[in-house]
């Protein structure tokens, strides 16, 4: 276990972030003990304007896929004040209720128990579908998307945002630079242009963004050295302090991240 590096202050002040003044607002030792990797809240920030979140009538039905602590669910519900369904493979639905009340969103937010192939939803049944560091480890597949987009309603869009690469690889080879830290579940990060073809070639949905998150690395390493002196979780400060140490050395180079928005026609 780790003892906290900062004053509750000084932790306030070094993730409050110009670009998300929403996700300023809650509070970063919550952020931190409900974390499953790259900071949720600041990525579903960076999705909602171009995924038309503050368009969305209240009541609305948002499917978060892959919402992990439900941190994403709550900021959905508290920020557009939609209905939302948090599904998760490795959370359980009780433990997300616990969170998911306390943060005072019961009324707003369903937690389920979910497989990412096996959603038991019906079809046309979401206003939007939005996944947060999860997309990557499913939606890779050829076939997935148009089977997840047959729950929107038509017209409804889809939004994700996934670690990802700046360019596609050349063989077989991760990135020389990036060797001592590639893990084979890295093969899933893919570049914008990678993301816009797989979701163009479904015929699933009308692709309206696939782009870059600038300094995207900036922000992912700044949240990995927090959570490396603020948690106290020891794997998740070992993991942390990795993945710390593997975007010093890229510099930007490689890694970040990438967010994609379909409208079902």
């Amino acid at each position: 276990m780790t003892e906290t590096a900062n004053t509750p202050d000084e932790l306030t002040s070094r993730l409050t972030h110009p670009r998300r003044p929403r996700s300023s607002r809650y509070d970063a030792r919550w952020a931190i003990e409900n974390q499953m990797g790259p900071h949720a809240l600041w990525l579903l920030e960076w999705l909602a304007p171009t995924l038309g979140l503050d368009q969305l009538r209240p009541g609305a039905r948002v499917l978060d896929l892959g919402c992990g602590r439900a941190m994403t669910s709550v900021f959905l519900a508290r920020e557009y004040g939609v209905q939302v369904t948090a599904a998760d493979l490795w959370v359980k639905p009780d433990e997300n209720a616990v969170r998911i009340a306390e943060a005072g969103v019961a009324d707003h937010v369903l937690p389920v128990h979910a497989e990412a192939h096996a959603l038991p939803f019906g079809e046309g049944g979401f206003d939007a579908i939005v996944s947060v560091d999860a997309y990557q480890y499913f939606g890779t597949d050829d076939l997935y998307l148009p089977t997840l987009t047959r729950l929107l309603k038509p017209g409804g869009r889809i939004g994700v945002v996934v670690p990802a690469l700046r360019e596609e690889p050349t063989g077989t080879e991760p990135p020389e630079h990036l060797k001592p830290w590639w893990e084979p579940d890295f093969w899933c990060f893919h570049s914008p242009g990678w993301w816009r073809r797989h979701w163009t070639r479904s015929g699933a949905v009308e692709v309206e963004a696939a782009d870059w998150q600038p300094h995207g690395w900036r922000d992912w390493l700044l949240w990995c050295e927090v959570v490396a002196e603020e948690s106290t979780d020891d794997f998740h400060v070992r993991m942390a302090g990795r993945c710390a140490e593997m975007l010093r050395a890229d510099q930007g180079r490689a890694l970040g991240f990438v967010r994609v928005v379909g409208r079902r026609p």
